[in-house]
């Protein structure tokens, strides 16, 4: 599997905020960004071209702080803000583990991160940078989901991957239903129909208008990323 040609030539890889807390139910854990940094750099040394979209969860949700009474635009702005300060912490961890690698941010502040442009962000992916895509959509009432699959169709990748702590997608959840069934492969109408918590239904509606597969794989397994990009049938694919 090593020595042959990755199946995917640019991906959009989908982390969630909790992804970074490690065991600490909290935060961001230092460990767990450098075994995610080492889990990345298998595939970017392959010569993948890699996005990424990463959430606030870990530090702050915009949705659970607009049920409690906070106005919700500002509550999902400081959930982009959030999504910003997680994609500056894995920045330092890809770099410190020599890859090349720029945040791009839907809302403008120079100091910490490049303006999103379609062109720029083309650019980096194309010159062997890893592009990590902060601040959501920029506009509030729509999730890191929904930034996934719109970023993953203007960069062109081939597929998205979205990182879980489980192997794929269950007729249930299978942490608390021990009748859950993992399915292998689903179509977009089957996830919105069935209800199945793969994204959200604007993130899924975006991904079917535009034929984007959707990949959902267990990241915590070592090597499973590098397995799912080289073609190893793992986790459970979305698609047409």
């Amino acid at each position: 599997m090593d020595q042959g040609k990755p199946k995917y030539r640019r991906i959009l890889l989908k982390l969630s905020g909790e992804a970074l807390m490690g065991e600490q139910g909290y935060g961001i854990c230092p460990e767990t960004l450098t075994k995610i940094a080492a889990e990345v750099k298998q595939i970017h040394d392959r010569k993948v071209q890699i996005a990424i979209v990463v959430g606030g969860g870990n530090i702050f949700r915009g949705f659970a702080a607009s049920v409690k009474g906070m106005n919700r635009a500002n509550a999902d702005y400081m959930g982009m803000l959030a999504t910003v300060i997680n994609s500056m912490a894995l920045l330092d961890a890809l770099q410190a583990s020599g890859i090349p690698a720029r945040v791009m941010s839907a809302i403008e502040m120079r100091v910490v991160a490049e303006p999103y442009t379609r062109n720029r962000a083309m650019h980096h992916l194309e010159d062997g940078r890893i592009v990590i895509f902060g601040a959501g959509t920029g506009n509030p009432y729509f999730t890191t989901d929904t930034a996934a699959a719109l970023r993953a169709i203007e960069v062109d990748a081939d597929v998205i991957m979205k990182a879980t702590k489980v192997d794929g997608i269950y007729t249930s959840d299978p942490m608390t239903d021990d009748n859950a069934v993992k399915i292998d492969t689903a179509s977009y109408m089957n996830v919105i129909e069935k209800q199945l918590k793969v994204m959200d239904t604007t993130a899924i509606s975006l991904c079917m208008e535009n034929k984007m597969p959707i990949m959902v794989f267990n990241m915590t397994e070592p090597g499973n990323i590098l397995k799912a990009v080289m073609g190893e049938t793992i986790g459970t694919i979305v698609e047409e």
